[in-house]
């Protein structure tokens, strides 16, 4: 039986934890320097500000408006500086390092290719120029002995009309360094139906895909995304909560929607710090994933931006234990899942859980165990 470990984490133990990533944005991760250098770089003059600390508290408050669409509009900045087939590969290696960096052992990284064009690059070369970053980020990571593997997911924008084309790109690429396909956007007017023929071309190639959904947009878009499209995972799928009422006696009552998405174990891709920018929740400690956690839906937590949040995977654990109490038990709960749910070949997730992800927190709790230990053999050598 494994033990139950009930202490409190520390930053630093979070940090160490191995992590696995399912929900981040490559243009929405940028390291504020690598903007300013790179805009300076293309001839790029648009940017508020060109010191790096204060473009970086610029993107978190710009994105801190309660509003998705305010929040999306921070990202013409970085896609502007991401033009390039070297820009796309730097970008992409520092993704691979932070996040390495920050204890992720596994991401699934997604990007709009159609939103790298500007400069004349074709739709192959934005991919094969990010894939080839991500490997790079990958062996610097190894470098300073971490280790990562990134998976690439190829976003359609939902207000424009590629889908089908990238959703045929992502399987041209399955191979090298692609897992899946996603379209992202904003929500209200622009509902997943409107990509059908892309979601039953993957279906007939026995592609994964994942749509955001259930972020600004409540259940019918959850609905929608699973009923019509086929959805492996839900991007955020936060609004889920709206199908669940809790009675004053503490009593849970899920509605069929709710009931169907826990019994066909379907992943949320949760991004705390993102949903209360955009409105999606109002505070951590009331944040959904707190009663979806206790449900045992198949919860997972993320990024999404880590530039726009100011975030990282730890710094998402960290708020998430100072406000539900959870421990490394907990924190391993949602890696798992996350591993669980990845776009990857079967054998290749359980060797992660197995030979990585639980080795890891093994050795963090043995870590409390033996702090203990020392604890009370001092206690026993000073009695008088």
């Amino acid at each position: 039986m494994t033990s139950q470990i009930r202490e409190t984490p520390t930053p630093d133990q979070i940090r160490r934890a191995p992590k696995a990533l399912l929900h981040d944005h490559l243009d929405g991760g940028l390291r504020p320097g690598t903007i300013v250098e790179l805009a300076r770089a293309q001839g790029y003059d648009h940017l508020p500000e060109t010191d790096p600390d204060k473009l970086g508290i610029w993107f978190r408050e710009a994105a801190d408006s309660g509003s998705l669409e305010r929040y999306l509009e921070t990202f013409a900045h970085t896609c502007a500086v991401m033009q390039t087939k070297e820009a796309l590969k730097r970008v992409a290696a520092e993704c691979a390092e932070d996040l390495a960096e920050d204890g992720v052992v596994y991401a699934e990284v997604r990007y709009a290719p159609e939103q790298h064009l500007e400069k004349g690059l074709t739709l192959e070369e934005v991919v094969e120029a990010v894939n080839e970053g991500f490997r790079e980020g990958e062996r610097i990571a190894r470098e300073n002995g971490h280790r990562i593997r990134v998976g690439a997911l190829l976003t359609a924008m939902r207000h424009a009309a590629r889908a089908l084309e990238i959703a045929e790109l992502a399987n041209h690429y399955r191979d090298q360094g692609v897992v899946g396909f996603d379209i992202a956007g904003a929500e209200a007017g622009y509902p997943p139906t409107r990509h059908l023929d892309a979601f039953e071309y993957l279906k007939r190639e026995n592609n994964h895909f994942t749509i955001h959904a259930g972020e600004a947009f409540g259940l019918p878009s959850i609905w929608q995304a699973l009923q019509w499209c086929g959805a492996d995972r839900l991007g955020h799928g936060v609004r889920i909560i709206d199908d669940i009422k809790v009675a004053e006696d503490g009593s849970v009552q899920l509605g069929r929607l709710a009931a169907y998405v826990r019994d066909k174990r379907i992943p949320l891709e949760m991004c705390p710090t993102s949903n209360l920018q955009t409105g999606a929740a109002s505070s951590y400690t009331e944040h959904p994933i707190g009663l979806l956690r206790r449900l045992h839906f198949r919860a997972t937590v993320n990024t999404d931006n880590r530039l726009m949040s100011g975030t990282s995977m730890s710094r998402e654990f960290e708020l998430l234990t100072e406000a539900f109490g959870y421990t490394l038990d907990d924190i391993q709960w949602f890696t798992v899942n996350a591993m669980k749910s990845a776009f990857i070949p079967f054998d290749e997730r359980l060797a992660m859980i197995n030979d990585v992800i639980k080795p890891g927190y093994a050795e963090l709790k043995s870590e409390w165990l033996f702090k203990q230990t020392a604890s009370t053999s001092t206690s026993v050598k000073r009695r008088p």
